[in-house]
């Protein structure tokens, strides 16, 4: 059995493919549509977030042999809590990652952390769109919500849970853009222009998380973006390739 931390798209098709080995899958997620495309695919989920302890457990109870780490690149918490529950049992800890993207543009800033976007677009004003999710939305709400000069756009998926923490936080429905991506760089600029958008803030998720397009759009047409870097993580065992982690699992199950 392998725990699978599952929160990417690209994450799935690694499960499907660890499964296809032969090498029995059992992923966490996060979501109910994550689960449901893993389950579509014949793989175990179990949801819910999991704390180190319980994780450890978790590897326990299931006689997991390794953990595969194919979280989100920002969910800092879960991938610590994996290395520390792998740490405590004794098992292998596999982190796939997206490959990382170098941005290199006058108009363009690199922070590192959400906090620090957050304070640098206060001080910048204008018309800006945030794109990095529900999660963070309050660090930014804070900061630029019925501030003097600024309208705040956020973008995010069409949820009701984000809706409703949209209208706790005071973001109005017009300056709402609930909408499913991948998003291509012609999407991004027409979204960029109908909003008027001076200042875009992103988050380097690597291309299969269509960073690239958001960016590329906000250079093309002359706006300011500020991009959090990622969470820096000791991961010991880091892979960007499929059949390098598969290497890696059959390696361990074999020589074990």
């Amino acid at each position: 059995m392998i725990l699978f931390l599952a929160g990417t798209s690209d994450a799935r098709e690694l499960a499907v493919e660890i499964n296809k080995s032969g090498l029995k899958v059992i992923a966490t997620v996060v979501t109910d549509s994550a689960a449901k495309s893993l389950t579509d695919a014949g793989i175990e989920v179990r949801i819910g977030r999991l704390t180190a302890a319980e994780m450890a457990a978790f590897i326990s109870d299931n006689r997991c042999k390794a953990v595969v780490d194919a979280s989100h690149p920002f969910a800092e918490e879960a991938s610590k809590n994996a290395l520390q529950a792998a740490k405590e049992q004794n098992v292998p800890y596999i982190r796939y990652e997206r490959e990382s993207q170098q941005f290199e543009h006058e108009n363009l800033v690199v922070v590192h952390d959400y906090e620090e976007a957050a304070k640098l677009a206060a001080k910048k004003k204008g018309v800006i769109m945030l794109t990095t999710g529900s999660k963070t939305l309050s660090i930014f709400a804070k900061e630029l919500v019925g501030l003097e000069n600024t309208r705040l756009i956020a973008r995010m998926l069409p949820r009701v849970d984000n809706m409703e923490k949209c209208a706790e936080l005071g973001i109005e429905q017009k300056n709402i853009v609930a909408i499913q991506g991948p998003f291509s760089k012609e999407l991004n600029k027409a979204l960029y222009k109908q909003y008027d958008v001076s200042l875009m803030i992103t988050k380097e998720s690597g291309k299969v998380g269509s960073v690239d397009e958001k960016v590329e759009a906000a250079m093309e047409c002359g706006i300011e973006t500020i991009m959090i870097a990622r969470p820096n993580i000791k991961y010991q065992t880091v892979y960007s390739r499929f059949k390098d982690v598969l290497h890696e699992l059959k390696n361990h199950i074999i020589t074990n």
